[in-house]
């Protein structure tokens, strides 16, 4: 499974995705009122990109992550955390204790679980008023627009199936459709907040970046090589060997009922 591709190497995956931003992360602890003593579910951590800064507000967290490379990354990372804890397991196959979550953190990988029980199963462990809050990311216009408008060449070269001329949606085109939790009949209104941010990449931590994608991992290695030696020369050539990305995060919340 695509999914799986994370896990093959968790180092290279701790190292290039990015952190969460700042502001993001004051809004769900606000919005959830996490503190000392808070009982905090994350599915799919990963190695750990929100989940540290979640553990600093001294919450009880448990970190459910199927990859076991994963997991062992995240652990290490929150050895200072003593009330955080990281569980190896799948989320649909993963037995909740008793007691209930204050909140339930998804953060870019809620589509990767079963569409039958990742909803029903993350309200279902929550308290009444708890708080369920999913992150998105989407890669939108801005940045070194030019980079990625060329960019795409080396996609439609190297890609099978890549649209031709394809290009990158603006942020207000960008929404995330609330339709899945508003049919839940355990969860409140939905509210979105939005959390833009530019980071700035090097060549090679851009491409250690595209390393990380799940499609860009399944390619055949002959493309994949292909693609970041164009990506590669492009960014040395023509933009100094440093180019900027924008990303549009969406915090997505409801609470249980």
């Amino acid at each position: 499974m695509l999914r799986d591709t994370f896990d093959e190497d968790a180092e290279l995956y701790d190292r290039a995705r990015p952190r969460y931003p700042a502001s993001l992360v004051t809004e769900l602890a606000r919005t959830a009122g996490l503190g000392p003593g808070s009982r905090v579910l994350e599915i799919g951590p990963g190695t750990g990109q929100l989940t540290v800064p979640l553990a600093e507000f001294g919450c009880r967290l448990t970190a459910v992550e199927r990859g076991p490379a994963l997991a062992a990354v995240a652990r290490r990372r929150l050895a200072a955390y003593p009330a955080a804890e990281v569980v190896t397991a799948g989320f649909e196959e993963w037995a909740p204790p008793g007691a209930p979550y204050d909140a339930v953190v998804c953060a870019t990988a809620f589509h990767w679980l079963d569409p039958a029980v990742r909803v029903p199963k993350a309200a279902g462990v929550l308290r009444p008023g708890g708080l369920l809050a999913l992150v998105t990311t989407h890669h939108v216009a801005g940045g070194t627009e030019d980079f990625f408008a060329r960019a795409q060449r080396c996609y439609e070269r190297w890609v099978p199936g890549t649209p031709p001329a394809l290009r990158l949606c603006a942020e207000a085109e960008v929404a995330t459709d609330p339709a899945e939790l508003e049919r839940s009949p355990v969860l409140g209104p939905v509210e979105v907040t939005r959390h833009p941010q530019e980071i700035i990449y090097s060549t090679a931590a851009y491409l250690d970046l595209l390393r990380t994608f799940s499609n860009h991992r399944a390619l055949a290695p002959a493309a994949r090589e292909g693609l970041l030696s164009c990506v590669r020369e492009l960014i040395d050539a023509r933009h100094g060997g440093r180019v900027v990305k924008r990303t549009l995060h969406e915090l997505v919340t409801a609470r249980r009922t």
